[in-house]
């Protein structure tokens, strides 16, 4: 697995074609009481978007802020990954992989690079299969399979040991994944969405949720059953007009995003572009689109996730999240946070509070342990009263073992005496 600096350049020839193609673009008509995004993408605002892409956008100078920050790409199994490796504050900082999804890319991510290295953490932040800069996969593939590029990517190719995850959207489910099937190097994950819950259960509050949720796709979810079913036909639609395509991203950013339905509230017509943009120069709408069907065709996880997990609930999040009491019943929930403002673009909404509450949340640099007390703690005090409990975690703690493995194995100690 060859690792290789990596630094974006567009061939002009490409930007050309682009914009030969957003120039022939015609927008369509819309109904007369068409406002405030009620049908969908509201024409005359694409037609502003249009003009302001044509006139005035440069992605030249977009181009040069994505460099800002040091890039590679490494071929890992069958795909080429291009990854964002940006090294911490000190030494021997915590790694932790940022997962995007989709209509997003690796540009959410870019404000919050600074400060969370600045906090002491190595981050790896990397374009998914098909997506942006990273080459396409011969066939659809889903989450799972991901996480196992993402694993050989920090371990094999970066020669992490063990490390953090967080995403929202795809990163979510791509982040579970890792939990799930890697967590002997998986330490702790953070989430900013849970779309499903898998596990089995007759908690009504669970089958409460779970019909929330049926009513929001039922009402919001024509785009995913289109991608996961059939989705070269949309592909094939949208890759053939940067138009068409950013219609279809724009209305997702407007409705996800905490903007109270004035997109610009939360996004620049600059960054709308660019990160429509990553997509076009790549020729990456279809491939990544395939993400959809490849992750229904996947075999789900089914058991409950052990590896520490944070969770940021964003008020505006196109999902709500299920009670915490809830979400304890599939994960191992050691951190729970209301965030006052933001919706589904987490990091690229609020990058300051998001780059805080991952901090507060993972393992820096010697605080490995305390990620794991909560819980644990709490566990041990209610079936081991007396001082026997701080003997242990000075013991396991010497043994980089986190809490919450250890807990059964004292606890089967203890009473064997």
């Amino acid at each position: 697995m060859t690792l290789t600096p990596f630094k974006i350049n567009v061939p002009q020839r490409k930007l050309d074609a682009i914009r030969a193609q957003l120039e022939l673009a015609e927008i369509g008509c819309a109904p007369e009481d068409d406002s405030s995004w009620k049908y969908g993408t509201d024409a005359r605002y694409l037609s502003e978007f249009r003009d302001y892409w044509l006139g005035r956008y440069d992605w030249r100078r977009s181009e040069a802020e994505l460099n800002r920050f040091p890039q590679f790409r490494a071929r890992v199994e069958d795909i080429d990954v291009h990854f964002y490796h940006v090294r911490g504050k000190g030494q021997n900082c915590f790694p932790i992989i940022l997962t995007h999804g989709w209509p997003g890319s690796v540009f959410e991510f870019l404000e919050v690079i600074e400060p969370l290295t600045e906090a002491g953490y190595d981050l790896v932040i990397p374009s998914l299969p098909g997506y942006g800069f990273s080459s396409r996969p011969a066939t659809p593939i889903g989450r799972r399979r991901v996480a196992y590029i993402w694993r050989r990517l920090m371990v094999d190719v970066l020669g992490y040991k063990r490390f953090g995850a967080q995403g929202g959207d795809w990163g979510s489910g791509v982040t579970r994944a890792l939990a799930h099937d890697h967590a002997d190097v998986v330490r702790a994950i953070h989430l900013n969405l849970i779309f499903y819950m898998n596990v089995v259960s007759d908690d009504p509050l669970l089958a409460a949720w779970r019909k929330t949720v049926a009513a929001v796709m039922a009402r919001e979810g024509a785009y995913l059953y289109e991608q996961q079913t059939k989705p070269q036909t949309i592909a094939l639609a949208l890759s053939t007009n940067p138009l068409a395509f950013a219609a279809w991203v724009l209305e997702k950013c407007n409705g996800w995003a905490d903007t109270g339905g004035q997109i610009e509230s939360r996004f620049t017509k600059d960054q709308l572009i660019t990160n429509i943009m990553i997509y076009l120069v790549n020729d990456a709408i279809g491939s990544a689109i395939w993400l959809y069907h490849g992750a229904a065709k996947e075999e789900p996880s089914h058991n409950r996730i052990v590896v520490p997990t944070g969770f940021a609930a964003y008020p505006v999040e196109i999902i709500p999240p299920p009670p915490h009491h809830v979400a304890e019943l599939e994960f191992n929930i050691t951190r729970w946070t209301e965030v006052p403002s933001g919706g589904h673009f987490a990091a690229w909404e609020e990058p300051a509070a998001f780059a805080k509450e991952v901090a507060a949340f993972l393992p820096r640099t010697g605080e490995a342990a305390n990620l794991f007390e909560p819980f644990a703690l709490r566990r041990l005090k209610y079936l081991l009263p007396g001082t026997k409990i701080s003997q242990y975690i000075v013991e396991y703690r010497h043994q980089d073992r986190p809490l919450f493995l250890v807990s059964q194995k004292v606890l089967s100690r203890h009473f064997q005496k």
